[in-house]
């Protein structure tokens, strides 16, 4: 049937409205952030290290369960290796989307490291398994981050290993990065010994003062949808719908604020383009309900399934994680105005890990979930600790540093934190802030060195594929 010329006019006028909005949308991107900013913003990882004319290779790695994940790598052969894991819906390009100015990744490889960057199952770069299509199979997306550090963790560290020759590597790990390897460290104990030190940016495990306003919101819509499914697969959508205008954008940082503790100054604002570019990078729904879990039981532990938790753990509730088996030196890193990594929750976990060696909160106490790994200063003041730390237990820990067998004059002694029960935990007082280059008294180092307890102070063309195996015995 044939349309009226009114018909035709509004159809045309609509096409116009729409391509103006366009117009303006573009221009307000433009007209506001640098050119190599929103080119980043859909760069892959391989790409970005090109294009900074960093050398990128890729190595897929296949799990004991059959998921295969990649590892992007900065190779520096000979060097030593350190593995660095991300967040929960973050990816490898976590490490480096700051640029080379910024970006942790970057700066362990200019300091002489051979860095690699893990990617955990369902996120995009690890979207693949030996038999199941995650498009087509839900039980794909049956994994939450124990999964991660029950098999992707050992298969990552083991990937690493085998092809540098190296018995040991340096770990940092990001939020879920943390989480897991616990996991890991408690449910296979073995991987201590292959860990010189790993270090926790803003550790997510306990959570019982988990502050983000989102929680409810969170839990009802993951509730309505089911079970086993993709959470927020990597698309462009925070990119386009957040860069339209500056009040859609200070409206996306709001309720980003309300996640991960209120954007401050310390935020980037010309990296914004990149970080919104780069999210989401993809997970499962398992993911973020067992960190609901935790907040509501207030403890640390295994999956619930509710009332399948008798036939697969033999008891009515999940099985707490084995702190105590972290044996492996622990770093703990994190900031006052974090709202899903609490002060009070991460003072928790200091006294129940074994081995803490660095408990650092930030002396800028507005720091939030990801000010420590991307904020303007984290270069300065925070990333150069990283690499002291790294050091200092790759030369066989403090007892090695000098002939006195005391740490160096930049790294501060402080014993551990004095912390009540776990039932008393709301009346905890947070931790002072480091004192950056303090040196303790000879009484105090012969003293605390025993303890064991430190606090810090003051891709291209030509890329090379590895595809590698992995197998292990370990279970549950």
């Amino acid at each position: 049937m044939a349309l009226g010329s009114s018909t035709w006019r509004q159809l045309l006028g609509l096409l116009c409205l729409c391509l103006h909005w366009r117009a303006i949308s573009a221009g307000y991107l433009e007209d506001n952030f640098p050119a190599d900013s929103i080119e980043d913003a859909s760069l892959t990882t391989l790409q970005l290290l090109a294009k900074y004319k960093y050398p990128g290779e890729v190595h897929t790695v296949t799990t004991e369960d059959q998921y295969v994940l990649q590892m992007h790598r900065m190779p520096r052969p000979r060097a030593k290796p350190v593995l660095l894991m991300h967040g929960l819906q973050d990816t490898s390009s976590s490490w480096i989307i700051m640029g080379p100015q910024s970006g942790l990744g970057y700066y362990l490889f200019d300091a002489g490291y051979d860095v690699w960057m893990g990617n955990v199952r369902g996120n995009r770069y690890s979207r693949s398994h030996v038999e199941l299509n995650p498009d087509l199979d839900k039980i794909f997306w049956s994994f939450s981050w124990h999964e991660i550090g029950l098999y992707d963790l050992p298969a990552l560290i083991d990937a690493v290993l085998a092809k540098t020759g190296f018995k040991k590597l340096s770990y940092i790990g990001h939020s879920q990065g943390a989480t897991s390897f616990l996991v890991m460290a408690s449910i296979r104990p073995e991987y201590n010994e292959k860990v010189h030190v790993m270090q926790a940016i803003a550790p997510v495990v306990f959570t019982a003062h988990m502050r983000t306003p989102l929680r409810p919101v969170l839990r009802t819509s993951l509730n309505i949808l089911g079970e086993n499914y993709e959470v927020l697969p990597h698309s462009d959508l925070l990119l386009r719908r957040c860069m339209t205008s500056e009040i859609r954008l200070q409206a996306c940082l709001y309720n980003m604020g309300l996640l991960i503790g209120k954007i401050t100054q310390e935020t980037n604002r010309t990296m914004i383009p990149v970080i919104l570019g780069q999210l989401p990078g993809g997970s499962s729904d398992r993911q973020f309900k067992h960190y609901l879990q935790l907040h509501k039981s207030k403890r640390f532990c295994q999956y619930d399934f509710g009332r399948d938790n008798r036939r697969i753990y033999g008891r009515s509730t999940p099985p707490d994680y084995a702190l105590e088996r972290v044996t492996a030196p622990v770093g703990l890193y994190y900031g006052g105005n974090d709202y899903l990594a609490a002060v009070k929750d991460v003072q928790r976990l200091v006294k129940r890990l074994p081995n803490v060696v660095v408990n650092y909160m930030h002396p800028n106490k507005e720091f939030n979930h990801v000010d420590i790994l991307w904020g303007i200063n984290s270069r300065h003041m925070v990333h150069p600790k990283f690499l002291e730390v790294m050091q200092l237990y790759e030369a066989g820990g403090p007892q090695n540093a000098t002939e006195g067998g005391t740490p160096s004059p930049d790294v501060a002694v402080a014993s551990a934190v004095d912390l009540t029960d776990e039932e008393q935990v709301a009346t905890e007082k947070p931790p002072k802030e480091a004192s950056w280059g303090s040196t303790p008294s000879k009484a105090s180092q012969a003293s605390l060195v025993s303890t064991g307890i430190y606090k810090c102070c003051a891709a291209g063309d030509g890329l090379e594929e590895r595809s590698l195996s992995h197998s292990n015995d370990g279970k549950l």
